[in-house]
């Protein structure tokens, strides 16, 4: 995997192995499962991508109220996410400026070196795993409660968080085919977690699972909850469509029973895998943020130009 230059990204040749792509110029690399599962359930064949990459540039340059990069791999993640349904495609695409423009509190001064996001990235409050599970899917692991409320604003700890979702979305392509599954770790978690999270917050970071990010969601595990958390739980679903309301699943504590298809040799140890440890996952990726210090400070001119 790649996390330095911008004009590259990396692309999967086999299951775990990674080789490197332009991106600028999109040229498709996926394996023939994957152009496969790509027709079946996305409905992007070689013939049609090049002209919906096209037809949505456009649109998106004609557009004078958003900015975005338009790039074709950028563009072909929005497609992907929305199944080459053009019009879900933009709406996708203009949610994910406006939100970057009305939340500059998640999304605005991304330096990894400000000393509050250098403490959130040395707790690891997310960490994308090294391997994909065996459906091809990236496996990402949300420490929600290691922060501490006292110290570590909420907003903070988002910011840190989706700095490093960017980053890993940026240059894994297999994701925008299969999609990510997202353990959410709530260990430890008190009521002034809880009161980090008010309705508003919750609201938004609905909007950006399913209305912003260029990406499905295939599952939202939340392990190691204690038996109040339905309460807040009930104020997630009441802003989830059907479909992110049957993927969301809630584990108790010592009780985890993750899907079937998560082969546990791609967790870390302290989750009971054996891929190696939570320690070296942490550091990987706060290194792998740092070293992209430029790329974020260039990601952040790509929002709503303005707002009606």
């Amino acid at each position: 995997m790649l996390y330095g230059d911008r004009r590259w990204m990396s692309d999967r040749k086999s299951r775990d192995h990674w080789t490197m792509i332009p991106l600028k110029e999109y040229v498709c690399r996926l394996t023939p499962e994957e152009r496969e599962y790509a027709a079946e359930y996305l409905n992007e064949t070689d013939e049609n991508r090049p002209q919906k990459i096209e037809e949505l540039r456009q649109w998106a340059v004609d557009n004078t109220e958003i900015n975005p990069p338009t790039d074709d791999f950028f563009l072909l993640r929005f497609l992907r996410a929305s199944k080459f349904n053009m019009e879900k495609a933009k709406s996708k695409l203009q949610n994910y400026c406006k939100q970057r423009n009305t939340l500059p509190e998640w999304y605005s001064n991304r330096n990894p070196f400000l000393p509050e996001l250098q403490e959130l990235f040395d707790l690891g409050v997310l960490l994308p795993l090294r391997k994909l599970d065996s459906e091809g899917r990236m496996v990402v692991i949300v420490r929600a409660a290691v922060h501490s409320p006292s110290r570590h604003k909420m907003a903070d700890m988002l910011k840190a968080a989706l700095m490093t979702l960017d980053l890993a979305l940026r240059d894994h392509e297999s994701t925008t085919v299969h999609g990510i599954t997202a353990i959410l770790d709530i260990n430890g978690i008190t009521y002034e977690h809880v009161l980090q999270l008010p309705p508003s917050v919750i609201r938004n970071l609905v909007h950006a699972w399913q209305g912003c990010y260029p990406v499905r969601i295939y599952s939202l595990d939340f392990i190691n909850a204690p038996r109040f958390i339905n309460v807040v739980l009930n104020v997630f679903r009441s802003f989830m469509n059907a479909k992110l309301k049957q993927r969301l699943h809630v584990h108790m504590k010592g009780k985890l029973k993750l899907y079937k298809s998560m082969p546990m040799d791609i967790l870390p140890e302290e989750y009971g895998g054996s891929d190696g440890a939570l320690k070296d996952l942490i550091e990987y990726w706060k290194r792998a943020v740092e070293d992209n210090r430029e790329w974020f400070v260039e990601e952040e001119k790509y929002r709503l130009t303005s707002i009606n």
